[in-house]
Protein backbone atom coordinates (compact mmCIF):
# COMPACT_ATOMS: atom_id res chain seq x y z
CA UNK A 1 0.00 0.00 0.00
CA UNK A 2 1.24 3.31 -0.70
CA UNK A 3 1.67 5.89 2.04
CA UNK A 4 -0.50 8.66 1.99
CA UNK A 5 1.74 12.23 1.68
CA UNK A 6 1.28 14.19 4.52
CA UNK A 7 2.07 18.09 4.26
CA UNK A 8 5.55 18.54 5.46
CA UNK A 9 7.72 21.23 7.64
CA UNK A 10 9.75 22.14 4.85
CA UNK A 11 6.61 23.66 2.19
CA UNK A 12 6.97 20.18 0.22
CA UNK A 13 4.92 17.30 0.52
CA UNK A 14 6.45 14.64 1.85
CA UNK A 15 6.38 10.73 0.95
CA UNK A 16 5.51 11.42 -2.47
CA UNK A 17 7.67 10.12 -5.33
CA UNK A 18 8.17 12.66 -7.91
CA UNK A 19 8.97 12.23 -11.27
CA UNK A 20 12.11 14.02 -12.40
CA UNK A 21 10.13 15.28 -15.42
CA UNK A 22 7.30 16.83 -13.51
CA UNK A 23 10.15 18.90 -11.48
CA UNK A 24 11.53 20.19 -14.82
CA UNK A 25 8.39 20.75 -16.38
CA UNK A 26 7.50 22.85 -12.92
CA UNK A 27 10.51 24.67 -12.97
CA UNK A 28 9.99 25.87 -16.37
CA UNK A 29 6.52 26.65 -16.13
CA UNK A 30 7.96 29.63 -13.17
CA UNK A 31 9.84 30.99 -15.72
CA UNK A 32 6.57 31.19 -18.37
CA UNK A 33 3.81 32.28 -15.48
CA UNK A 34 1.22 34.10 -17.45
CA UNK A 35 0.22 37.87 -16.51
CA UNK A 36 -2.75 36.36 -14.02
CA UNK A 37 -0.28 33.71 -12.26
CA UNK A 38 2.67 36.61 -12.39
CA UNK A 39 -0.28 39.32 -10.56
CA UNK A 40 -1.01 36.56 -8.01
CA UNK A 41 2.69 35.70 -7.32
CA UNK A 42 3.04 39.50 -6.59
CA UNK A 43 0.57 39.76 -4.48
CA UNK A 44 1.59 36.69 -2.04
CA UNK A 45 5.18 36.34 -2.70
CA UNK A 46 7.33 37.39 0.71
CA UNK A 47 4.67 36.09 2.98
CA UNK A 48 2.71 39.11 2.05
CA UNK A 49 -0.91 37.71 3.06
CA UNK A 50 -1.40 37.08 6.62
CA UNK A 51 2.35 35.50 7.02
CA UNK A 52 1.48 32.46 4.60
CA UNK A 53 4.55 31.18 2.19
CA UNK A 54 3.33 30.22 -1.29
CA UNK A 55 5.17 27.77 -3.46
CA UNK A 56 4.75 28.15 -7.32
CA UNK A 57 4.22 25.17 -9.16
CA UNK A 58 4.12 22.94 -6.67
CA UNK A 59 3.86 19.16 -7.71
CA UNK A 60 1.49 17.39 -5.52
CA UNK A 61 0.27 13.73 -6.16
CA UNK A 62 1.66 13.71 -9.87
CA UNK A 63 0.12 16.89 -10.49
CA UNK A 64 1.71 20.80 -10.96
CA UNK A 65 -0.09 23.11 -8.88
CA UNK A 66 -0.30 26.80 -9.87
CA UNK A 67 0.61 28.33 -6.46
CA UNK A 68 0.83 25.69 -3.02
CA UNK A 69 0.52 27.39 0.95
CA UNK A 70 2.19 24.35 3.18
CA UNK A 71 0.74 26.36 6.63
CA UNK A 72 -3.17 26.05 5.25
CA UNK A 73 -2.68 23.29 2.70
CA UNK A 74 -3.91 25.14 0.04
CA UNK A 75 -3.52 24.94 -3.80
CA UNK A 76 -4.60 28.33 -5.94
CA UNK A 77 -5.47 27.41 -9.25
CA UNK A 78 -5.59 30.54 -11.70
CA UNK A 79 -7.53 29.51 -14.69
CA UNK A 80 -7.36 30.86 -18.11
CA UNK A 81 -9.47 30.42 -20.97
CA UNK A 82 -8.12 26.62 -21.45
CA UNK A 83 -9.99 25.39 -18.08
CA UNK A 84 -13.17 26.02 -19.65
CA UNK A 85 -12.66 22.40 -22.42
CA UNK A 86 -11.18 20.62 -19.82
CA UNK A 87 -13.23 20.52 -16.70
CA UNK A 88 -13.45 16.91 -16.28
CA UNK A 89 -9.73 17.03 -15.80
CA UNK A 90 -9.97 19.87 -13.60
CA UNK A 91 -12.45 18.09 -11.18
CA UNK A 92 -10.50 14.81 -11.04
CA UNK A 93 -7.23 16.67 -9.97
CA UNK A 94 -8.96 18.73 -7.61
CA UNK A 95 -10.28 15.32 -5.88
CA UNK A 96 -6.74 13.75 -5.79
CA UNK A 97 -5.16 16.44 -4.42
CA UNK A 98 -8.06 16.89 -1.99
CA UNK A 99 -7.30 13.27 -1.04
CA UNK A 100 -4.44 14.27 0.56
CA UNK A 101 -6.07 16.47 3.14
CA UNK A 102 -5.28 19.96 0.98
CA UNK A 103 -7.86 22.29 -0.49
CA UNK A 104 -8.13 23.84 -3.77
CA UNK A 105 -9.50 27.54 -4.64
CA UNK A 106 -9.58 28.24 -7.93
CA UNK A 107 -9.60 32.29 -9.31
CA UNK A 108 -9.93 33.36 -13.09
CA UNK A 109 -7.15 35.24 -14.80
CA UNK A 110 -9.81 37.69 -15.24
CA UNK A 111 -9.71 38.21 -11.06
CA UNK A 112 -7.17 38.19 -10.66
CA UNK A 113 -5.55 40.95 -12.54
CA UNK A 114 -8.92 43.07 -12.16
CA UNK A 115 -9.81 41.86 -8.84
CA UNK A 116 -6.76 41.59 -6.55
CA UNK A 117 -8.63 42.93 -3.48
CA UNK A 118 -11.39 40.23 -3.86
CA UNK A 119 -8.28 37.12 -4.19
CA UNK A 120 -6.52 39.11 -1.25
CA UNK A 121 -9.89 38.44 0.70
CA UNK A 122 -10.80 35.15 -0.21
CA UNK A 123 -6.89 34.08 1.09
CA UNK A 124 -7.42 36.01 4.04
CA UNK A 125 -10.76 34.60 4.84
CA UNK A 126 -9.76 31.00 4.46
CA UNK A 127 -6.60 31.37 6.33
CA UNK A 128 -8.62 32.68 9.21
CA UNK A 129 -11.12 29.93 9.14
CA UNK A 130 -8.26 27.13 8.89
CA UNK A 131 -6.44 28.82 11.95
CA UNK A 132 -10.14 28.46 14.00
CA UNK A 133 -10.22 25.45 12.69
CA UNK A 134 -6.70 24.76 13.93
CA UNK A 135 -6.77 26.47 17.49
Amino acid sequence: MKPTPKRGTTGLIQLQQVNPKKLEAAKSMRSRMTLAERCFWNMVRRNQVAGLQFRRQQVINGFIADFYCNQIRLVVEIDGGIHETQKDYDHLRERLINACGIKVIRFSNEEVINNSSRVLSKLEEFAAATAAIDA
